[in-house]
């Protein structure tokens, strides 16, 4: 439960310091924004952690598919699926290509449940990581759009080539799991909603 707080709000604080960037630019328009996600304890309760935040009313979008392994046409088609993919490629370019945030999905702009993939494990105090595949095949299926060029993004296509060559050996002795992600299902967990009444 704790870390699917530290997930959360770590691709939240990302997100703030993308829309500080992004909201400068003429044309811009809205940024997507990662709600919070608090833990509480409730001593009493069987399930004594639970994770509460704000309620999300409207319909729900996958924006991002979480392996890349196909492309989602909501993302690619849609002013918010376009911004989340170059605020994906955004955060992978500002950590050098060892982070990327997955699972972008919400209601218009305001985004839940997301998950983090590390190319390295323990980055950034990260339990998890991922296969070396997984970012490349962020890197290969990545399509820049109008959001990525005005924020001065590299295109990953001549990049991708380059890293690959380099980085093929050294991916094999990477080993294979699966994005950080949530721990608790979802029965288990607390009405979607700020307005409660345990404190």
């Amino acid at each position: 439960v704790t870390q699917e707080c530290y997930v959360q709000n770590t691709a939240r604080e990302y997100a703030k310091l993308y829309a500080a960037e992004a909201e400068t630019l003429e044309g811009f328009g809205e940024v997507p924004e990662i709600i919070p996600i608090f833990l509480i304890h409730r001593p009493a309760n069987k399930i004594p952690y639970a994770t509460v935040e704000e309620e999300l009313v409207g319909e729900f979008v996958k924006y991002s598919v979480r392996d890349g392994k196909e492309v989602n046409f909501l993302r690619r088609d849609s002013e918010a699926g376009q911004k989340c993919c170059t605020f994906q490629h955004w955060v992978y370019e500002k950590t050098s290509g060892n982070l990327l945030v997955t699972d972008l999905q919400g209601v218009g702009m305001k985004l839940t449940d997301v998950g983090i993939a590390t190319l390295a494990k323990g980055y950034k105090g990260f339990k998890g990581n991922c296969s070396f595949s997984f970012i490349e095949q962020f890197r290969a299926l990545h399509q820049c759009n109008e959001y990525c060029e005005m924020l001065g993004l590299k295109s990953l296509r001549t990049t991708h080539q380059k890293q690959r060559k380099a980085t093929s050996t050294r991916s094999k002795n990477l080993p294979n799991s699966s994005t950080v992600k949530k721990m608790v299902p979802k029965k288990a967990r607390e009405h979607r909603d700020f307005i409660s009444s345990e404190h």
